[in-house]
């Protein structure tokens, strides 16, 4: 048995190929949870592949039934109230619990350098890293009260630390949603409810590759030359995978982490968290 058997997560944000989502549904599974992983709908767009962000879902799902688990692929838009309620009841309906909530959904709209974003990039922001976390948080706290406690693990990132010039937006709301858990943390731990935020550095998923083309092309580099520029800073000289943030969120689902929350847990190759 794994140590999360027996145990209901939900993963937001789960469908891309090399995503950080995808690899904690993957790791929460092979612990023994049962995984429902959501994301939007719509496609998927990796170097213009234009992939169903469903068809992923499923295939994910897929892979952790083939290997013996239980999933449940859902749409889900966290910025959608209907959407998440409705996420919330399918879960309850297939599995007849919810124990673990990983809020990894994240945009980088707004991410470029202050002066030229605008305030409907900064709110598309803060619909989708805070607004969505908090909203699913209050739907899932009631479930975790009458089970008697629960876990809320959101993925932050270095930017919830410090900050990197060209991530304005998501830098500020990455360090808003760390205010997000150590209000659940303070608020919720007498109700038995963990809540912590795992701070990724720079790791190979889709979004950061992303990054690093624009950055590339707005400093009139290579890829090559900015991914060595940046990873100059990091103590270990290289991206991160999605499975080491996918290690730390199990350590934090799990029963070894029963006396930890409210807590910043970088994941982050020893890179300095800026300013």
């Amino acid at each position: 048995m794994g140590q999360l058997t027996r145990k209901v997560a939900l993963v937001t944000g789960a469908c891309a190929p090399q995503g950080i989502g995808r690899a904690i549904a993957l790791r929460l599974a092979s612990a023994g949870a049962a995984v429902v992983v959501a994301d939007m709908g719509g496609v998927f767009d990796p170097d213009g592949a234009q992939v169903p962000r469903l068809d992923l879902l499923e295939g994910l799902a897929d892979e952790i039934r083939a290997a013996g688990g239980a999933a449940l692929a859902l749409r889900m838009d966290v910025t959608n109230p209907d959407d998440i309620r409705n996420c919330i009841e399918a879960t309850l309906l297939e599995f007849e619990a919810l124990d673990i909530l990983v809020n990894n959904a994240g945009s980088l709209s707004g991410s470029d350098q202050f002066m030229a974003t605008t305030p409907e990039q900064w709110k598309a922001s803060f619909d989708v890293n805070i607004l969505g976390p908090m909203m699913l948080a209050q739907a899932v706290i009631p479930q975790m009260r009458k089970a008697g406690g629960g876990r809320i693990i959101n993925i932050g990132s270095t930017g919830s630390l410090g900050a990197e010039p060209g991530f304005g937006a998501y830098t500020a709301m990455k360090h808003g949603l760390v205010g997000l858990t150590k209000t659940l943390a303070a608020e919720f731990g007498p109700d038995g409810i963990l809540c912590n935020t795992v701070c990724p550095g720079y790791i190979a998923t889709d979004m950061h590759s992303a990054a690093n083309v624009r950055l590339a092309d707005e400093n009139g580099i290579s890829i090559q030359q900015m991914q060595q520029r940046r990873y100059a800073r990091v103590a270990l000289r290289d991206a991160g995978l999605p499975k080491d943030v996918a290690n730390a969120v199990a350590y934090l689902a799990g029963p070894e982490a029963n006396y930890v929350t409210g807590i910043n847990l970088p994941v982050a190759g020893g890179v300095p968290c800026g300013i």
